[in-house]
């Protein structure tokens, strides 16, 4: 119970913290166990995020057979072309496609399953080199062929900010992205709901640029 009542004081805190913004916040649970999503859900909390596929699976399926139908689970991590089949299998939303043939693979897994897969498109807009994403010319040479894809639908960008990164250099990222969605919608005449940014250590700046996801982890369980 104390735990379940800090979780609900900590989504609380930044719910206010982030107003008059209203992003939706998902519990990143990779470091947590089941017990721990459970109180998440008790709190109030419908969406859980992990980043490696086989411990999730588990994971999720231990869950009470009523939080896993109320739930919306996101994949967030690199995902491996020989893991493909179970993400798309269990997961609503996988956040982290970084290239076309990524895509393709998603797609192809999708459509035998006779899904239609959410996903977002990982943009690597500060150019870190160990960190996986599409560069902004590889996104939008790639972006329309994605877009043919059938079972798949292209519902936002994410991106992943440098650790330490100084408050001004967030607010350009995060900016950056925001227009690098809104350049696609316009050419490409399409409609990219989601911008998945923003995690426990930069969140209220993300909000204000125009993050609809924030992935939170540390601030919610600790």
């Amino acid at each position: 119970m104390i735990m379940q009542f800090r979780v609900k004081e900590n989504l609380s805190r930044i719910q206010e913290e982030i107003a008059p913004y209203t992003p939706n916040i998902i519990a990143v649970t990779k470091y947590f166990d089941e017990d721990a999503m459970l109180v998440a859900y008790q709190a109030g909390m419908r969406d859980f995020a992990e980043s490696r596929t086989i411990e999730a699976i588990e994971k999720i399926g231990r869950l009470p057979a009523e939080m896993r139908e109320n739930s919306t689970f996101h994949f967030i991590g690199h995902l491996q072309s020989n893991k493909v089949k179970k993400t798309v299998e269990n997961f609503d939303y996988i956040h982290s496609v970084d290239s076309l043939k990524l895509a393709e693979l998603i797609s192809q897994s999708a459509k035998s399953l006779g899904k239609v897969q959410k996903i977002l498109l990982q943009l690597n807009n500060a150019n870190e080199v160990q960190k996986f994403g599409f560069s902004k010319e590889e996104l939008f040479k790639d972006f329309g062929e994605i877009l043919k894809l059938e079972n798949l639908e292209v519902v936002g960008l994410m991106n992943m900010t440098p650790l330490g990164a100084d408050e001004d250099t967030l607010y350009k990222l995060f900016k950056d992205v925001a227009d690098t969605k809104d350049a696609l919608e316009k050419q490409f005449n399409c409609n990219l709901k989601e911008l998945s940014m923003g995690m426990s250590q930069d969140y209220k700046i993300a909000a204000k640029c125009g993050a609809t996801m924030l992935r939170i982890g540390r601030k919610l369980f600790s």
